[in-house]
């Protein structure tokens, strides 16, 4: 018996389905001739060689529960499928870049990419990967990019947005999954950004020709009739320079200088820190980790660097943009970053609140570790001790945790400027808490600071 995957139901080409715990993607009858182009164009190889897009096998069609199926595919398992309001700005640029780039190479192969979706869009092995094998539909000469809408929308809107007004305006896109309306972004940049040609074409005049036609009849006919290849080329590098032409420095905010700024992190103790869940992480022996809390990436470096796959969250757009711009440089392939507030992770969303999937629904850590951060939580956030304990039974099986009293310097300020009525907040209670979903396996004092590492193991 499969099991549909909702999220891809709008497409008629198929859909993914899951049996057994495999993912396949099923190729329907009618997306047989764009199939056989896209495969025995060179297409496919091409795109698969450079690592664009996602692989596949060819399996048995037996495994189909319809009768209108050409072709079972097998992709390869993406380790953890995230949302584009779950990424940093560079991840969302280099994102619309390699789509940008795979639609340019698809025409050379006479095909065309008929979605320009950013959920089509994955990042594996720390690149940017197109996992929608459908997308490909054969180019008809004359005929615009049908995606053209869905790319200003799912990619240069927010990204506009992020740059010229705050860069957590990427969060509007998880109020709006099919992409920022054009007009909402025309009437929210600021004006000066009608000086800016690839904003002025494809933003404001854009938007302003939807709303001019919006209850035309458009004759398809005579629609794009002037947009030939060398055109649709053109419209394709204007797309690109408009999106080279934005870019965004992270801000030293508290926490994207964290480890770098004055507080009582002295090295001994970071360094003894760094020591010890290292240590930790060898014990549990994890196959993935998440660093909730990962800020830059430092300690989820600890357990990518042993080649384990690490998803390193953070609240923090800037301390994100700098562990995304790290995972480029070096190109590491075990280290995922993602913008997440703990506090309201991702929900369900879409069609019947089930088309794009919870962040907590989308996968289980091996480990999780949890440094510098139940003070936050419990603290600046009134989360019980006991419902944080719960929270991560939840998600983990072994949990390396740290616990900061009330005496360290960081817990000082989340108080000076609140009543104390955490009573319950003390080693005490977090061990009391934590005891009722959780063995302690081992306690480690961290040199040179009141701070404590735990390593827990879900009972």
């Amino acid at each position: 018996m499969n099991k549909s995957s909702l999220g891809s139901f709008r497409d008629p080409s198929g859909f993914v389905f899951e049996q057994d715990g495999k993912i396949y993607r099923q190729v329907n009858d009618q997306y047989k001739n764009d199939y056989d182009l896209l495969m025995g164009s060179g297409l496919y190889k091409n795109l698969e060689e450079k690592k664009l897009l996602i692989s596949h096998k060819e399996e048995d069609l037996n495994l189909s529960s319809t009768n209108d199926a050409y072709k079972i595919l097998l992709p390869k398992r993406v380790p953890f499928i995230s949302y584009p309001y779950e990424w940093s700005f560079s991840q969302l640029k280099d994102a619309a870049l390699t789509t940008l780039k795979i639609q340019k190479i698809a025409l050379e192969n006479d095909m065309s990419l008929k979605d320009a979706s950013a959920y089509n869009i994955q990042f594996v092995e720390g690149r940017p990967m197109l996992i929608d094998t459908l997308s490909f539909e054969k180019y008809i000469e004359g005929k615009p990019w049908v995606a053209y809408k869905q790319f200003c929308q799912h990619f240069l809107a927010p990204l506009a947005l992020m740059v010229h007004k705050d860069v957590r305006l990427n969060l509007m896109s998880k109020l709006f999954i099919d992409g920022i309306p054009l007009d909402i972004a025309s009437k929210l940049l600021p004006l000066k950004t009608r000086l800016k040609l690839g904003i002025l074409f494809h933003i404001h005049l854009h938007a302003f020709a939807q709303k001019k036609y919006a209850d035309k009849q458009l004759n398809k006919n005579n629609a794009g009739k002037n947009m030939d290849k060398k055109s649709l080329l053109a419209l394709l590098t204007s797309l690109e320079d408009a999106v080279q032409g934005l870019s965004w420095e992270p801000k030293g905010t508290e926490w994207a200088d964290y480890y770098s700024s004055n507080n009582n992190y002295v090295s001994e103790s970071l360094k003894h820190k760094s020591e010890l869940v290292e240590e930790f992480i060898d014990l549990v022996k994890s196959r993935n980790v998440w660093d909730f809390g990962g800020n830059n990436g430092l300690f989820s470096r600890i357990a990518s660097n042993k080649n384990i796959d690490t998803i390193s969250l953070d609240i923090d757009p800037s301390a994100v943009e700098m562990n995304y711009r790290t995972v480029r440089k070096m190109n590491e392939k075990n280290i995922l970053p993602l913008v997440m507030d703990l506090t309201n992770p991702s929900p369900k969303l879409g069609w019947d609140n089930d088309e794009r999937d919870s962040f907590l629904n989308r996968c289980k850590a091996d480990t999780g570790l949890v440094l510098a951060l139940v003070h936050h939580l419990a603290i600046s956030n009134n989360v019980p001790l006991s419902e944080l304990a719960r929270f991560f039974s939840s998600l983990c099986n072994s949990l390396i945790i740290e616990f900061i009293p009330k005496e360290d310097s960081q817990v000082k300020k989340l108080l000076a400027t609140r009543e104390d009525i955490f009573s319950d907040y003390n080693k005490e209670g977090f061990e009391r808490a934590f005891k009722g979903y959780f063995e302690i396996k081992k306690i480690s004092p961290i040199k040179d600071s009141k701070r404590t590492l735990y390593l827990m193991k879900k009972l």
